[in-house]
């Protein structure tokens, strides 16, 4: 609920804290974002307009592999690796939330813990919001500051989902971890070449400590590898629920998937990244003093 990550928010014009009023946010300087019926708050602000949000019938398809079990092991992995080094009470943000699914099943390993869910759809977050007891979902830009408070979160989880550094870094605490969650060159294997998919890049590993290593060090990386027996409507959800989706036409991949035996072995291959906070003298000592005189 809303309530277990209040202490977490930040208003997203100012940076003050939130706090609950009637059926809205609202911080001291009178910035209010009302709370929807479903439980989430939207906390764009009023330029933002982020083009790739996942679309309802994205969230749909999604909703429903992840809900046949196809990547519980995936979220099973994820969720044994971070609830091992959560403290007790554990603030947890999964920054990519989509529907919410990896972040229930971490909530599930960790009972005193709450978790922040937060995607840039809306359509995506109205299931977040009831995925969990102890999730608040929260829609807003990842690209963009987010609106949560410096050094509030314990661990950040990031499954197929963009990678804001400095922001992370900011958002998590010294001693937190970052999961990052990536396919490798072998997700779904046959599939990407004989129904058009976009492929994933061979250096993406490289890509991604780059793109982080102003701000993190890489702890380690476990490579998850399963594999899914799916008919030709379940490689169709698969399909759907992915950036794929915006790339390839109906009509032709249902022409391609035609000429497929099923059922289908999908190979599903990922790695599971972790990531400590880079040490900045400077910014942290000033962090610290602000956080004693507080």
């Amino acid at each position: 609920m809303l309530t277990d990550v209040l202490d977490l928010l930040a208003c997203p014009v100012c940076g003050a804290g939130l706090a609950p009023e009637e059926r809205a946010l609202r911080c001291a300087s009178g910035h209010a974002f009302d709370i929807a019926r479903q439980g989430y708050v939207n906390l764009l602000t009023g330029d933002a307009r982020p083009g790739t949000a996942d679309t309802p019938e994205m969230i749909r398809a999604r909703e429903a592999f992840l809900g046949a079990g196809h990547f519980a092991p995936l979220a099973d992995a994820l969720a044994a690796q971070a609830a091992e080094a959560l403290p007790p009470a554990g603030r947890i943000l999964d920054a990519g939330a989509g529907t919410g699914y990896y972040l229930a099943r971490l909530l599930d390993r960790a009972p005193g813990a709450v978790g922040l869910a937060v995607d840039a759809s809306k359509h995506a977050i109205r299931r977040a919001a009831r995925a969990h007891p102890r999730i608040g979902a929260v829609v807003a830009d990842l690209w963009r500051p987010l609106p949560v408070r410096a050094a509030a979160v314990d661990a950040i989880i990031n499954v197929f989902a963009p990678r804001n550094g400095p922001e992370y870094r900011r958002v998590l605490t010294p001693d937190g971890l970052l999961h990052v969650v990536t396919p490798t060159s072998r997700h779904l294997g046959r599939l990407i070449p004989e129904l058009g998919l976009l492929t994933v890049d061979g250096r993406k590993r490289e890509r991604l400590d780059r793109a982080l290593g102003a701000h993190f060090v890489h702890v380690a990386t476990t490579t998850v590898e399963t594999e899914a027996v799916l008919d030709r409507d379940e490689v169709l959800t698969l399909v759907a629920m992915g950036p794929s989706a915006r790339h390839v036409s109906a009509p032709r991949l249902h022409a391609r998937l035609a000429e497929l035996p099923a059922p289908i072995r999908v190979p599903l291959s990922v790695s599971l990244a972790t990531y400590r906070p880079a040490r900045h003298p400077r910014r942290d000592d000033a962090r610290d003093r602000r956080a004693r005189s507080s």
